[in-house]
């Protein structure tokens, strides 16, 4: 099938970009969204043109690498799919297709569809590390963790830190992300001794790289590919007003 394409071209975070427009022919349905992308490359590279930068790397939906704002949706139109693993089948012959990049403050571009993204590293390295002395591997029987509590962890380590939730807020909140990663350690017994002090610094570090406040509006969830929940941020605040207060009290 033949696609008209409208995508964001910008040199570099400091340069004007805009929306420069191609035309693919021959995009069959089977493939990926990435494989499109890489076909309309080559075909720029074959004709000495610039070919559009782009972030991936796994392409299976784990890694989180990829990310595009496909007409007007994060990761595109398909709920619960990363950009890698949308396929051209959704799309119809002769449409013309908006690409552009996540946006937001804590978001800025490096080039083409390519954003830096190094701020969720940041904030997760504010968290810290859990300081449990791990020895052999335990008998999993002994694990004083509950089948309910596990599966709420699993829920909230779901997030694969892909930044759609951040690039469809209006605010351009990372609070799903952050409550993502606050949760899935918070209720767990091993993380204990740094449960305070994590919430705290991981929050102050999402302040400071420049995300916007959380109005619960709930975008986040709808667009989230791994389906994170919402009630992650209720928790990540609960953790956060019980550490001021022991913090408090502790004065």
């Amino acid at each position: 099938m033949k696609l008209h394409l409208k995508i964001w071209r910008q040199e570099n975070r400091s340069a004007q970009g805009k929306l420069v427009d191609y035309t693919i022919d021959n995009v069959n349905t089977h493939m990926s969204f990435l494989e499109m992308l890489d076909t309309l490359n080559n075909q720029l590279i074959s004709k000495n043109e610039e070919p559009v930068e782009f972030d991936h790397d796994c392409r299976e939906g784990i890694c989180g690498q990829c990310g595009l704002v496909i007409n007007g949706n994060a990761h595109g139109p398909i709920e619960h799919t990363t950009t890698c693993q949308l396929h051209m089948r959704e799309f119809k012959d002769g449409e013309t297709i908006y690409i552009e990049p996540f946006r937001a403050g804590g978001f800025p571009i490096k080039k083409d569809l390519k954003v830096d993204r190094s701020a969720f590293d940041r904030i997760i390295s504010s968290g810290g590390y859990v300081s449990v002395n791990t020895g052999q591997a335990p008998e999993a029987n002994t694990i004083p963790v509950s089948h309910e509590v596990a599966e709420a962890a699993f829920d909230s380590a779901a997030c694969i830190g892909c930044g759609a939730c951040v690039a469809t807020c209006k605010n351009g909140s990372a609070a799903l992300f952050v409550s993502a990663k606050v949760t899935q350690l918070a209720i767990l017994p091993q993380s204990e001794k740094e449960r305070e002090s994590r919430v705290l610094n991981m929050i102050n570090q999402m302040d400071q790289e420049g995300f916007g406040h959380c109005t619960n509006t709930e975008a986040c969830e709808v667009e989230c590919p791994q389906g994170v929940s919402v009630l992650n941020i209720a928790h990540m605040n609960y953790e956060f007003n019980r550490s001021n207060l022991l913090k408090f009290k502790k004065k």
